[in-house]
């Protein structure tokens, strides 16, 4: 086992640790009001590729609540802009794409550009990882406690942004083109995997511990598709990923995945599978191997109510999961209109035993 004295990296490298770390999704947000009063003064891609703003956002949640993990605040759509793809964030409708949805489209994309256009994610994980292994605490976090995490969109998900050119509760037009145009689809889907690999490689050279996967449309698809464009990029930039930086580990969210979430798990080579909040943790544990780490999955809405409901399932997940390597977090993210005091109160919960 990992002799590593920060709790998160160690359960996630396989140590059942007591108590679980924790760490919540989208824990750095507009729930937060010192997120709020910076969200006046820059809009959000701005935000993203500010290093003096985009540290200062990752550690705001670390300063009040002292999670075991600090995730670096950037977008999944940073990857799609940087090969050249228009966006643009507007209020009240969200990330705005000129459509990619033909091989002429695809064309006009280059990966090379990559490097370049997020050098300034790259020096935001560099001056993070030097804080969080730095001798200061970082408010209530002891010095060496924190985990840094990178992530990135997993490639269906960033493929459903980069074909609807916009947020959806469906993606008609990019499940739809799968189907009909599967030679256009699967090239996309080979680029982003390629590329996706390659900049979460680049993200552990920067100072990343761990890295995170985030497929929150997966559960749209069907077993079949779900096996082709999820399951199999995610194999392959993770098999990437070891070969190049063997002890960085990486975790997959298949969100809404169901059942297929075990396939994932068993089949992907990730060291955690997280756990959305339809998925029953303890059932599915026992389907996963030991080894496997699980990561989740109390509903946001609980922390957004609070009070003793929250606290009580928040410590029936967190107890189901002795034993084996847990990560307590959400089974997706903290919702904008949470009291920042409910989340104090979970984290106070889960670290009493």
């Amino acid at each position: 086992m990992t002799e590593t004295r920060k709790p998160l990296l160690a359960t996630l490298l396989g140590e059942a640790t007591w108590p679980p770390p924790v760490w919540l999704m989208r824990q750095a947000g507009r729930f937060l009001p010192e997120f709020r009063a910076l969200r006046e003064k820059a809009d959000f891609l701005t935000r993203c590729m500010t290093p003096d703003m985009a540290v200062d956002i990752t550690l705001q949640p670390i300063r009040r609540f002292g999670m075991d993990g600090a995730i670096l605040f950037s977008d999944i759509l940073i990857l799609p802009w940087a090969m050249g793809q228009s966006l643009e964030f507007v209020a009240g409708r969200g990330p705005v794409l000129e459509p990619v949805r033909s091989m002429a489209d695809l064309a006009r994309l280059d990966p090379a550009r990559v490097a370049q256009a997020t050098q300034p994610v790259m020096e935001t994980l560099q001056r993070l990882r030097a804080i969080v292994d730095g001798p200061e605490p970082i408010g209530p976090a002891r010095p060496g406690q924190v985990t840094l995490i990178g992530f990135a969109g997993a490639p269906f998900t960033v493929a459903c942004y980069m074909v609807e050119g916009h947020g959806s509760r469906e993606f008609e037009e990019t499940r739809r083109l799968a189907y009909t145009d599967p030679e256009f689809f699967n090239r996309l889907i080979d680029l982003l995997t390629t590329s996706t690999a390659e900049m979460l490689c680049a993200q552990i050279a920067a100072g990343a511990e761990a890295v995170m996967l985030f497929d929150s449309w997966s559960g749209l698809l069907p077993p079949s598709q779900f096996r082709q464009h999820v399951i199999e990029p995610a194999r392959r930039i993770t098999e990437i990923i070891k070969s190049r930086h063997p002890g960085v580990p990486v975790i997959g969210f298949p969100r809404l995945g169901g059942i297929m979430a075990i396939e994932y798990g068993n089949r992907t080579g990730v060291n955690a599978l997280a756990l959305d909040t339809g998925a029953d943790m303890k059932a599915l544990a026992e389907k996963l191997p030991a080894t496997l780490v699980l990561q989740g999955n109390l509903d946001p809405i609980r922390v957004l109510a609070g009070g003793e409901g929250m606290r009580q399932e928040a410590r029936a997940i967190r107890d189901a999961m002795k034993g084996r390597p847990h990560v307590f977090n959400l089974g997706h993210g903290v919702i904008p209109t949470t009291p920042p005091e409910h989340v104090g109160d979970l984290i106070k919960t889960i670290r009493t035993v």
